[in-house]
């Protein structure tokens, strides 16, 4: 596994992109609207990323940032095989949020691991092939 992505959830994804597309000399390399949310990816030079996460509509973003405020969401690592991947978390007793992969932003199949099993940090693994 390598590192993929850190999610944040933010109230402004395109000034929030701006302020780090400055402060990291980073592009805005990817950006969509998915699953009621507003998301921008920005390309780091080692080639992980920034993923804004800006509520567009109900759901999963907004209820995070109505409960937590902005800032850090999720950490994402990205996988060659993705169900061999989840199949090692459920062998190692970790609680799934996502018993099978699912479709993610910008075409990634993708799956949470829950935070209670993980130190309190929600972990998305990022399937690597398309």
């Amino acid at each position: 596994m390598r590192f993929d992505h850190v999610g944040v959830a933010a109230r402004d994804a395109a000034d929030l992109a701006a302020l780090f597309a400055d402060l990291l000399e980073a592009r805005i390399a990817h950006e969509e609207t998915f699953d009621g949310m507003r998301v921008v990816f920005l390309e780091l030079d080692d080639g992980g990323f920034f993923e804004l996460l800006e509520p567009a509509a109900e759901g999963t973003i907004r209820e995070y940032l109505d409960r937590e405020g902005p800032g850090i969401h999720h950490v994402a690592l990205a996988t060659d095989d993705l169900p061999a991947a989840l199949e090692r978390a459920r062998d190692l007793g970790v609680d799934l949020v996502d018993d099978t992969p699912r479709p993610g932003a910008w075409g990634h199949e993708v799956a949470f691991l829950h935070p209670r099993s993980t130190g309190g940090v929600l972990v998305e693994f990022v399937g690597s092939g398309e």
